[in-house]
């Protein structure tokens, strides 16, 4: 296994996954009750963001002028706590993200295959007694964690898609998921480039017959298949009034991020079963 966070951290794909990462955390702050936070493929916690790298597009863009953007505040106030007084020199990966948003009697489990990544993600989770770490594949990991004794909280699916079945295990993972803890809210990550994997997943998705939807952030056309033209979730049990807050907030973060030459695009799909 050879794929590194490293490489995108920080990007924009990342801004939109972690965004709407830490409005699910809040929300679970909304009642005392304790959750629990499974992060399937969690990689190394921290990176460190070297010039030239692909966040100079996304979270590097966003940095200086981010008193502008209230509304991702909780999202920022996670990227500042990794780095130094207003700096940006390191990115939080979303283990980092979900440890801030714990409170005393919540815990997070993170799944990491990559034996370097997960090393690094224990040294960086050292002071974290409610955090706990496996050194497993994160795709048979879960099924032995579901569903977790607080029967409340969510399971964040972000596999790296190196391989050719990577939509069809995120399928498998979400309807074994379902039928283990079907009131959990699950957040499952996917690249924006080849429709057919995407629509499979989708049909996938609204034959479990529970709430669902899919948000996909764009900052290029959609028609070259080739590249990465933007990224997806399909969000399963999604917080109240999540989709409402992601389509007020989302558009002026796609045009902000495409730039001049980009064509930035929001869409909310409705994947809720008959």
């Amino acid at each position: 296994m050879n794929y590194r966070h490293s490489r995108h951290a920080g990007n924009i794909a990342d801004v939109f996954k972690h965004y709407v990462l830490t409005l699910a955390l809040a929300d679970l702050h909304r009642k005392d009750t304790p959750f629990c936070a499974i992060d399937t493929h969690a990689g190394a916690g921290r990176y460190r963001l070297d010039k030239g790298g692909e966040f100079e597009h996304g979270i590097g863009r966003l940095w200086p002028r981010r008193a502008a953007w209230p509304d991702l505040a909780g999202y920022l106030d996670a990227v500042a706590a990794c780095n130094p007084p207003g700096a940006l020199k390191y990115y939080p990966g979303s283990p980092l993200i979900i440890r801030k948003f714990l409170r005393p009697r919540d815990r997070a489990l993170f799944f990491e295959l990559n034996p370097e990544e997960c090393a690094r993600l224990e040294r960086e989770l050292a002071r974290a007694p409610r955090a706990a770490i496996q050194e497993v594949n994160g795709w048979n990991a879960l099924r032995g964690a579901l569903p977790p004794r607080e029967n409340r909280g969510l399971v964040l699916i972000d596999p790296p898609y190196e391989q050719p079945d990577d939509f069809e295990a995120l399928a498998g993972a979400l309807a074994a998921g379902a039928r283990q803890w079907r009131n959990g809210i699950y957040l499952a990550w996917y690249p924006v480039k080849q429709r057919r994997p995407i629509e499979r997943l989708h049909t996938a998705v609204r034959a479990l017959g529970l709430e669902a939807a899919a948000v996909e952030f764009l900052t290029l056309p959609a028609d070259v298949e080739q590249r990465l033209n933007g990224s997806g979730y399909v969000l399963i049990n999604p917080p109240w009034k999540l989709l409402d807050t992601l389509r007020v907030t989302l558009p002026p973060l796609a045009e902000f991020l495409a730039g001049p030459a980009g064509r930035p695009a929001v869409r909310v799909l409705d994947l809720r079963g008959p």
